[in-house]
């Protein structure tokens, strides 16, 4: 069967188009390579077109940083005054403390008696706690209320404090803050430690103190 002009255009067409592709695929140049300096890479590929394309890829280059570890904590007074004690009368006084930090398993804060009680300035053996080593018993109590107003971003941050706890010559860290996140320094102060005593009537008289330290842990 002949062919008509027209189908013999058309089957000319196809060829050149067949002819082309295949030249550009014979014909596509390894022009250069793409890699990291130093190290083996991959080659770029042209088309050899113009306009035309070359083309190469480098994958597996790393981007690293650094955080460092921020803690910070502010204790809002360095003396906490009972004032005049006055016998079975419990007399309190308290401080607060903000944290700032960025530990992500949060911190914990102790405070400890220096003395075990509020001691007698005169004679240390005379002290004010639920003991009657020195013949008499009173009470010296340690305890911390969390603000209800936490200062975190994140939604699962959780806070507790110590219930009231005698201070018996008990010179041990006791737990008086602690967090499971982070959370920010501002002006909403975290905890309130108070302190509180009760005196009996026949606590001996004069000046009693104890000195209290606080160690704070971040859990990065």
């Amino acid at each position: 069967m002949k062919k008509t002009k027209t189908q013999k255009a058309i089957a000319i067409a196809s060829i050149a188009a067949i002819a082309a592709t295949t030249l550009a695929t014979t014909f596509a140049s390894n022009i250069g390579t793409a890699n990291v300096s130093g190290q083996a890479g991959t080659s770029i590929i042209w088309d050899n077109s113009f306009p035309g394309t070359a083309t190469g890829t480098v994958s597996g280059v790393i981007v690293t940083a650094q955080v460092l570890p921020v803690l910070n904590m502010v204790i809002s007074t360095g003396a906490i005054n009972l004032g005049t004690l006055t016998a079975w009368v419990e007399s309190s006084g308290s401080l607060w403390i903000e944290i700032g930090t960025n530990a992500a398993n949060g911190i914990t804060i102790t405070a400890r008696s220096g003395s075990g009680g509020l001691t007698n300035t005169s004679n240390n053996s005379l002290q004010m706690n639920n003991l009657t080593t020195d013949g008499i018993a009173e009470s010296y109590k340690f305890n911390s209320t969390v603000n209800a107003v936490d200062d975190s971003s994140s939604p699962a941050f959780t806070a507790s404090g110590l219930g009231a706890l005698e201070i018996d010559n008990n010179t041990a860290e006791h737990t008086v803050y602690t967090t499971n996140k982070w959370e920010a320094t501002n002006l909403v102060n975290d905890v309130e430690f108070v302190v509180s005593a009760t005196t009996n009537a026949e606590t001996t008289a004069w000046n009693y103190e104890d000195t209290v330290t606080f160690t704070v842990v971040g859990n990065f």
